[in-house]
Parts: C-alpha cells; sequence; structure tokens
C-alpha cells in the first residue's frame, strides 16, 4: 500500500481565463462618421455652386424646379397613348440643358459677343441686326452698295457671309428651338433670260444660309421654313432701291411666340423660289 501511494502523483487542474480584450464600443462612431461625411459633401457641393457661372447656377435650379422635365413635351395626362404627342427630341450636348433655360435677352446677348469676337466680321458689325420680334429673336443680315454678304445678283455667299453663318449655326445648333429663314431683295428689276428673277434671288439665298447653318451645328429638324419675299417687304420702304432691303432673315421662335403667317413669300424646308 506504501508504494502505492508513493507512486500516485495528483492531479493539477488548470483553468486559464481567455482574454476577451476591449470590450464592445456598439457602432455609435459609423453614425457619427456618416453625418460628418454628409456634411463635408454638402459644404463641398455649397463651395461648387458658388464658383459656377450664372448659367450653371441657372440650370441646376432649374432641374429642381423640374426634376423629370417631362411635362412640355409628354403632356399632362397619366395614361399612356393621352396627352400631348411626345415630341422627338435629338441627343442633346452638354451645354443644351443650360441653353435652353436661358432667355431671350440672355442669347441675344450671347450672339453678339460671338459675332463681335469674330475677326472676320469686324468693321461689317453695323449690317448685322439682332433684335425680338414678334415672331421671335431676329438676326438680319443687312447688305449694302458693295454685296457684304452675297455676292450682287447671285445667290452665293461672301466669305464674310460664310463666317457669320458659320457662327449663326454654331451657336444656334445648341438650341432646340425651330428657325425661320428668309431672303428678301430691292424693288430693282431683275429678270435674266432664263426667268430667274427677285423671287427666285431671294429664296435661294435663304436656302444658302440653311445650309451653311446646317452644316455649322442646326438641326434638320430645326429649320420650319424657307421663305423668299423678293420686294414685297422692304425694310426701307422710303427708299425701295435702298441696299439695306437686301438681306436675309433668321428667326429662332420661343415658346409662345406666334406661329408664321401665310404673308407673300415661299413656304417650306425645300422651298427654291416663290411666286403669287
Amino acid at each position: 500500500m506504501s508504494a502505492n501511494k508513493e507512486r500516485e502523483v495528483p492531479v493539477r487542474i488548470i483553468y486559464r481565463k481567455k482574454g476577451h480584450g476591449h470590450g464592445h464600443h456598439g457602432g455609435a462612431w459609423k453614425v457619427a462618421f456618416a453625418d460628418f461625411m454628409t456634411a463635408m459633401f454638402a459644404m463641398f457641393l455649397v463651395l461648387w455652386l458658388i464658383n459656377q457661372s450664372s448659367d450653371v447656377k441657372s440650370a441646376v435650379a432649374g432641374y429642381f424646379q423640374d426634376p423629370l422635365g417631362r411635362a412640355d413635351e409628354f403632356g399632362s395626362s397619366i395614361v399612356p397613348g393621352e396627352g400631348a404627342q411626345a415630341s422627338v427630341v435629338r441627343p442633346m450636348r452638354p451645354t443644351d440643358v443650360t441653353d435652353m433655360r436661358l432667355n431671350k435677352m440672355e442669347v441675344m446677348s450671347r450672339l453678339q459677343e460671338e459675332l463681335a469676337s469674330a475677326p472676320e466680321l469686324k468693321g461689317v458689325m453695323d449690317k448685322i441686326e439682332i433684335k425680338l420680334t414678334d415672331e421671335g429673336l431676329q438676326i438680319q443680315l443687312l447688305e449694302d452698295s458693295t454685296g457684304v454678304f452675297f455676292e450682287s445678283g447671285s445667290a452665293s455667299p461672301s466669305w464674310r457671309g460664310r463666317g457669320v453663318l458659320a457662327i449663326l449655326g454654331q451657336e444656334l445648333g445648341q438650341l432646340p428651338n425651330p428657325i425661320l429663314i428668309a431672303g428678301y431683295t430691292d424693288a430693282r428689276p431683275y429678270r435674266r433670260a432664263d426667268g430667274y428673277s427677285n423671287w427666285e434671288l431671294s429664296a435661294d439665298r435663304a436656302n444658302t444660309a440653311r445650309r451653311i447653318l446646317q452644316l455649322n451645328g442646326v438641326g434638320d429638324h430645326q429649320v420650319l421654313q424657307i421663305r423668299g419675299f423678293a420686294d414685297r417687304d422692304l425694310l426701307t420702304p422710303g427708299d425701295p432701291y435702298a441696299a439695306s432691303n437686301r438681306r436675309v432673315s433668321i428667326t429662332m421662335k420661343f415658346d409662345g411666340t406666334p406661329a408664321p403667317s401665310d404673308s407673300t413669300g415661299s413656304a417650306g424646308p425645300q422651298a427654291q423660289g416663290a411666286f403669287e
């Protein structure tokens, strides 16, 4: 017995405590961090807006007033197929959203600035008349005895004529508004042996202007009418032979302006001449 007792080894049970580290702090820090990031984003957005131009500010304000921008295009009915017929809208360039929200005076001012800054137009700006009419924003290219924009008795544009029409095409092409183009002559008798007269000349000059405008940005869907008035709508009635009666006018219509009247002159996107 004594020998067995000597061989017995006491069993020791050791309990080791596992460390749990720091206690759980919860998710409160995540909420605070999210609030901080939101505040920083809002601050940078405000700083960005403050440094933007008035055009961008106007566009941003307009977006929040009408985020979807569908009321004018698709009508007021919520039933598919009812309401105003959806208009076909061309893919918009980045500046279109801003330009669409510019008012008439801003568009007119920008056109004047662009034309005045063109070196090729120095000295002839007094022959370019931009004004607001009942039909919309009207740009008139007025001739003089030297043939500023078109060669005398011809529908071929001068280099200045091509230059001003190219600038107008770039600017007007950024807007979705429809355009009316009209040609006018003075009262001097003009008739070639083949019967070509002031009627054809006025309409052909308007059509030449259309081609140059479209080559430089104006969309085909924008051209509403090409009209030739010959000498039936003189700019200077008191002097029917005045060179300023020979002109080409480009009118951009805005919402609310009346439709063009069926007055004397040719009408239609592909008009080649005008007869009564």
